[in-house]
């Protein structure tokens, strides 16, 4: 039997069994850049470009190692334009009798693909994805019958299991999670080691060039591409990782600092996400780095569990509440995007910044995408639908597997605390201790209300005002529901205007 084998673009990995089990003799592998998956949402240009790029290159690394593709480029005049019509195309030729997948990273898809097999009449089998640490139904087992869905408590069951940081049952030094020593603020003159960048090759310029000339209506920007699109390049920025930022990680890995986006973070996210790396090699090195004593635990174990921990239990849980995660809106918010969600024309400089760097770069790191843009999306009450759409589009990193749960149950809270166990909510005053930002703004962070007072800190308290139904019985809410209830009702009438009056204006798409 010929199998037709379909590898989609964030699957780029060989070890996948669905190419590592192939006949080199009788097998061909389907890889296809088909307008469906490039435009369901506007996708920043950058992560088009990147994506395109990864994956023709890796159909060539394929190809030198003897395995039969047949590649569909994004212009060809025969593109059929979606995955379902490539495969039954391919299948129309006679050469085949079977369809081999891999799992996708989304339900959408996964449904589509159940139901290939009577459509097209020929067996399709879809495999499990083996780059992953834990399984969908591991997670459910795990899950069933809790009544908090707590990562870290998933955390430690994966650190058991794979024998991670571990002395023989006790965590090393100790301690589960050493995230309390991992909040400082970084000064503005401290040198951050400069981010990894490559050189364009042909594949890539002409990549480059099918982007501008197809997707030039899309967010972002080209220029500055700095990807790696081969698994060679995302293993130098793995390794170059390790040895420059990691020791410095945990300590900075929540600061934000204005015209540094890159600070001491891996970025290896977009090539975890797409299969240019594995998390097993990525957990590996650094715990072999904390070993061989070139870095602190506490910056080990912070990025170990942001790959063992948070990365695996956000697959898990979108698995698990799918369909329903994506239309839950507990907060019931419904205004739409203001424009300076794509244009970055704010004089709130935080907002400014994080989204004039996420145009450039395709790319913000946990606390400017969670604490300063989702911050804001949740107290201005904007449209889970439309947040979601926003955050999958812009990041080049982003799959709905791992973007949904991120930003329905940790930026919005739109599950109602199936995974958060409160609201990531905050005034300006976190901004400004975990950033520079509040320096160059055309607000001021220490005033609570009026025209020049920060918009986050009187949203702030209109938030706790308007959810108390929802929230005052939250044991973390507590303290701050005490408080609110000790401010002098002047000052909670005159915050409440002021969240009215920018709230209209926003709606109005007015500037802000």
């Amino acid at each position: 039997m010929a199998a037709l084998i379909l590898v989609l673009g964030d699957q780029l990995t060989a070890t996948l069994p669905a190419i590592s089990d192939a006949n080199k003799s009788t097998d061909t592998i389907l890889m296809a850049e088909v307008r469906e998956e490039a435009t369901y949402v506007k996708h920043h240009k950058k992560k088009i470009a990147f994506l395109f790029s990864a994956m023709r290159h890796f159909a060539k690394s394929l190809r030198d190692d003897g395995y039969r593709v047949d590649y569909i480029k994004y212009d060809d005049v025969d593109n059929a334009g979606s995955l379902f019509d490539e495969v039954k195309r391919a299948l129309e030729t006679g050469r085949f009798d079977e369809v081999v997948c891999t799992m996708p990273g989304e339900h959408r898809l996964l449904k589509s693909m159940q139901q290939w097999q009577s459509v097209l009449n020929t067996p399709v089998s879809i495999k499990e994805d083996n780059r992953f640490l834990s399984t969908p139904d591991e997670f459910s087992e795990w899950a069933n019958g809790k009544k908090q869905l707590r990562m870290e408590f998933f955390y430690r069951e994966m650190r058991r299991k794979h024998n991670v940081l571990m002395d023989g049952k006790n965590p090393i030094g100790g301690k589960w999670n050493y995230d309390a020593q991992n909040r400082e603020s970084m000064d503005a003159t401290h040198q951050v080691p400069k981010h990894s960048s490559f050189e364009t090759d042909e594949i890539t310029k002409e990549v480059l060039a099918l982007v501008e000339e197809n997707f030039s209506d899309h967010f972002g920007e080209l220029d500055g591409f700095y990807f790696a699109v081969t698994r060679e390049n995302a293993l130098k920025v793995l390794d170059t990782f390790i040895d420059e930022r990691l020791e410095n990680f945990g300590q900075y890995q929540d600061a934000m600092v204005e015209g540094k986006p890159w600070m001491y973070h891996s970025h290896i996210g977009f090539y975890l996400n797409c299969g240019l790396l594995t998390p097993k090699e990525a957990i590996e090195a650094a715990e072999q780095a904390y070993h061989a004593g070139q870095v602190p635990l506490n910056s080990a174990e912070g990025f170990i569990r942001q790959i063992l921990g948070w990365r695996e239990y956000v697959r898990g849980f979108y698995w698990h509440f799918m369909p329903n995660l994506k239309t839950d809106n507990y907060f019931n918010n419904t205004r739409s995007l203001p424009s300076f969600f794509w244009d970055a024309q704010t004089n709130m400089n935080c907002m400014r910044q994080c989204i004039k760097e996420t145009q450039q770069n395709a790319y913000a790191h946990h606390i400017q995408r969670l604490m300063v843009i989702g911050n804001f999306s949740l107290l201005t009450e904007l449209s889970p639908e439309e947040v979601q759409a926003w955050y999958l589009l812009v990041y080049a990193d982003a799959y709905e597997w791992v973007e949904l749960p991120n930003v329905a149950g940790m930026i919005l809270y739109s599950d109602g605390g199936n995974l958060a166990s409160k609201p990531y909510v905050a005034s300006g005053s976190y901004i400004n201790k975990m950033s520079n930002y509040c320096k160059n703004c055309g607000y001021q962070v220490s005033k609570k209300t009026g025209p020049k007072a920060c918009p986050f800190n009187y949203l702030y308290w209109h938030f706790i005002d308007k959810q108390r139904d929802k929230l005052s019985n939250n044991h973390r809410m507590a303290m701050i529901y005490k408080t609110y209830g000790r401010m002098k009702e002047e000052n909670i009438d005159a915050m409440k205007q002021d969240a009215a009056a920018f709230l209209t204006k926003l709606s109005k798409n007015e500037e802000v």
